[in-house]
């Protein structure tokens, strides 16, 4: 054992502790939290809008503040972009992270002088949880892979601005940075194929015993390593044992990575966001990812169906209850307030507080009254999977067919295989059965006649990645959206 890993274990036993105090007691932290940020930002140009000095319970709070997006909020960013001090957060931020929105364009979302230590520590005790439950630390002491963004920053009046995987990378200790991959100057290329070769070049004679990034991209590092050489992932890299992803559902990738790699191996789901570290799995035994309730963000939840609502309700952690969706709300010492960050969570543990994400609240497929939303069209995607046992999967979308050329309307699945079903109509069936099954206003528009049972349109080989390219958006944390109710994306892979 080396002397990173054998450090490692007493650090971790000490955050498990710790985590543990705070998440068995969740509710004294958040309350506390809400206090703290409400008083540290009393004197901003936003507290002064919002009575800041008048709030003196939930109440108060939610009737200061009311839930908003970045668009609703983005006359306050606009100021800081332009310079401007005490407008969300006490002086200027110490951070940028740029990041686009569907309908905002490029957003920059604040990162303070406090609010750092929620990204960077989070990501950090996601690893200490992992080492004191399994006592596994040997991964630390060889080389360490994070797929991400570019790590050069510019500037916006004087405030250093990037990507967030760039951000973070810049808040990485030195003791982990000696044995980082890739390097500085292949992870500061900005072309994604071009710095995917270059990252395979660096790390084919490494000692790779951890690999972090989006399961796609992932994907991509291995095929092109095993186009390189022709071998498994595991004989390349034989001490490869652990995968840090977040951003998108594992499962769909899940068989494809693992057939690859040649070997099931631990991994560790993460929840992280521009606006705030949000969860990240504490436990290879336990489903879920665990809320972080005691690192600077106060969190509301407005029920789905409420959420277009004039008037929303919005509910502490205390008044969650197990199993229903609730889009996710924010308010943080970055210096965001009833802030949407438009994710869509379930919880499925209390004490602690364990959550899934189930899609975007804008991400649904409501053409005909059904409300398909992305975490039933995962599940059926992943029951179907188990039941034909030859399909391998790259990607997938969904999208409706309104109007036809004949016959009647329908959901349109647009899927790249990587190995296809020996029977693409039976597939189609059973994947319809298992969305009907999970949607009761889908199974009765079905039933009813108002729409024919899915198609399924095969994506060829890199349409995807085609289609990513040709919106600027192919690498990093970029993710293709699970479900449109538009034809947008599907158009354009129907040309590709």
């Amino acid at each position: 054992m080396g002397l990173r890993s054998s450090l490692a274990r007493p650090f971790a036993a000490l955050i498990a502790s710790k985590t543990k105090k705070w998440s068995l007691d969740p509710y004294r932290f958040q309350q506390k939290i809400m206090s703290d940020i409400v008083s540290s930002a009393s004197s901003t140009a936003f507290g002064k809008d919002h009575d800041f000095g008048a709030i003196k319970s939930y109440d108060d709070f939610k009737k200061n503040i009311p839930v908003r997006d970045y668009e609703d909020l983005r006359p306050y960013f606009d100021r800081i972009v332009k310079g401007e001090s005490d407008v969300l957060w006490r002086g200027k931020p110490k951070y940028l992270a740029k990041t686009s929105g569907t309908t905002s364009g490029t957003k920059y979302i604040p990162i303070t002088h406090e609010s750092v230590s929620n990204h960077f520590n989070s990501a950090r005790d996601a690893s200490m949880s992992y080492i004191n439950e399994t006592g596994r630390s040997e991964f630390l002491d060889g080389n360490l892979i994070f797929l991400s963004g570019s790590p050069e920053l510019t500037e916006k009046a004087g405030i250093k601005t990037g990507r967030l995987s760039g951000i973070v990378n810049h808040e990485i200790p030195s003791i982990i940075r000696s044995n980082q991959r890739p390097s500085y100057k292949v992870n500061c290329i900005e072309d994604w194929e071009e710095k995917l070769e270059r990252i395979v070049d660096e790390t084919l004679s490494s000692d790779m015993r951890m690999i972090s990034g989006i399961p796609p991209w992932a994907q991509m590092y291995f095929d092109r390593i095993q186009a390189r050489t022709g071998k498994k992932i595991k004989d390349v890299f034989p001490n490869f044992s652990l995968f840090i992803y977040g951003g998108v559902n594992f499962e769909p990738y899940r068989a494809k990575l693992f057939e690859s790699i040649g070997k099931q191996l631990d991994s560790i789901e993460t929840y992280p966001a521009s606006e705030g570290f949000i969860a990240y799995q504490d436990s290879q035994r336990e489903p879920g990812l665990l809320l972080l309730a005691n690192t600077g963000i106060f969190f509301e939840f407005v029920p789905v169906e409420d959420y277009f609502n004039e008037n929303p309700r919005r509910l502490t952690l205390e008044e969650v209850e197990l199993g229903k969706n609730y889009a996710l709300i924010i308010n943080s010492n970055a210096g965001l307030w009833g802030y949407s960050i438009g994710d869509t969570v379930k919880f499925v543990s209390k004490l602690p507080y364990r959550l899934v994400v189930t899609g975007r609240i804008k991400h649904f497929i409501s053409a005909f009254g059904e409300h398909v939303i992305g975490e039933e069209v995962e599940k059926a995607m992943k029951r179907t999977m188990e039941k034909f046992s030859e399909v391998e999967l790259v990607e997938f979308t969904v999208a409706p067919m309104v109007a036809p050329a004949e016959g009647l309307p329908h959901h349109e699945w647009f899927i790249e295989f990587a190995r296809a079903p020996r029977d693409l109509e039976a597939f189609a069936l059973e994947l319809d059965d298992q969305l009907r099954k999970l949607n009761v206003y889908y199974d009765d528009l079905i039933r009813g006649s108002i729409l024919r049972t899915l198609r399924i349109h095969a994506v060829r080989k890199l349409g995807f990645i085609d289609y990513m390219r040709s919106q600027g958006k192919l690498g990093g944390q970029n993710k293709v959206p699970r479900l449109s109710n538009d034809r947008k994306i599907a158009d354009m892979l129907a040309k590709m």
